[in-house]
């Protein structure tokens, strides 16, 4: 990770402060296992100098931006270059403040507190990665703000105050324009440096594909990156949902083309198959035709 830091140009003093925070702050051996092991990258040198240098000043951050600009792979990238330890959170309408920071449980004929994802994170100095941080109920995330700002602490009712560790970090992430979402309250949001993530380019695209497919042609390279972009404007022009822009899709379905399946049937799979608006199917199908012909193999996507 420190190498395609270096790689990309991110600012050389910041990587030099990254590099001491990783010796200061050393780890539990049972919390090894917890430090992701990034498959992707994130392009973007402006964003990561963003991020490194919040997270560096014991900010908290949030990462907003449209569907597929890599968001989930920024918050696991950082906890991997910060050298800490992961605990993610995905919220959903059942998310409440029991599941971040405990329950009462029975241990040895006692009550005791069974340590909720959030609670694990701030004693053990991990950055805590808040998936969809505007799904959440606002109970869920009002026991949040006295960790997220000057305070640092979390008050369990009936049990101690946890006091976060020094290296702690909170990330969030969110998606504007999903069903289930809504506005944050502005006392959350204030308690975050906001990183706003912008959409796809072709040069990052480029990027992420070679560094998946190192054996994809030039040629096709330029037609699935070219097909990804097509989806996402007209996504932009209001002419289709975002529900056929998915990046995962895209790479599923290059993964089962060098498996040996058929290039148009994988494409159904991993990006028409994402929508179930008729209308929207044909429009996505005409996008597909001048990208995808019917008679392409996989010798003529990945070279042998």
């Amino acid at each position: 990770m420190i190498e395609f830091l270096k790689s990309h140009n991110v600012d050389e003093k910041l990587i030099e402060d990254l590099l001491h925070f990783r010796k200061f702050y050393d780890n539990k051996e049972e919390n090894l296992l917890r430090i992701p092991k990034p498959r992707f990258y994130y392009y973007g040198r402006e964003v990561w100098n963003m991020a490194i240098a919040a997270l560096l000043e014991g900010e908290h951050i949030l990462i907003s931006g449209p569907k597929a600009t890599g968001k989930n792979v920024l918050a696991d990238n950082l906890a991997c270059a910060f050298n800490r330890p992961a605990w993610t959170v995905s919220f959903h309408v059942n998310t409440d403040s029991s599941a971040l920071i405990g329950t009462d449980t029975f241990v040895d004929n006692r009550v005791d507190l069974r340590k909720g994802s959030v609670y694990q994170c701030a004693e053990n100095g991990g950055f805590g990665i808040f998936d969809e941080i505007n799904m959440a109920k606002n109970d869920a995330v009002a026991v949040l703000h006295s960790a997220l700002d000057h305070r640092r602490i979390i008050d369990v009712p009936g049990y101690d105050k946890i006091y976060l560790n020094e290296a702690t970090r909170f990330i969030g992430t969110m998606n504007y324009g999903y069903a289930g979402t809504k506005e944050l309250n502005e006392a959350l949001v204030s308690r975050f440096m906001v990183i706003d993530i912008p959409p796809m380019t072709k040069s990052k695209l480029t990027k992420i594909l070679l560094s998946e497919f190192p054996n994809l042609n030039e040629e096709y390279l330029e037609q699935f990156s070219g097909l990804f972009l097509d989806l996402q404007l007209k996504s932009q022009n209001s002419e289709i949902s975002t529900k056929a822009v998915d990046l995962r899709g895209l790479i599923g379905a290059l993964r089962t083309i060098n498996r040996g399946l058929e290039p148009l049937l994988a494409v159904k799979m991993g990006i028409l198959g994402k929508t179930f608006d008729e209308f929207e199917k044909e429009i996505i199908s005409d996008v597909i035709e001048l990208r995808i012909p019917k008679s392409l193999g996989k010798e003529d996507i990945f070279r042998l």
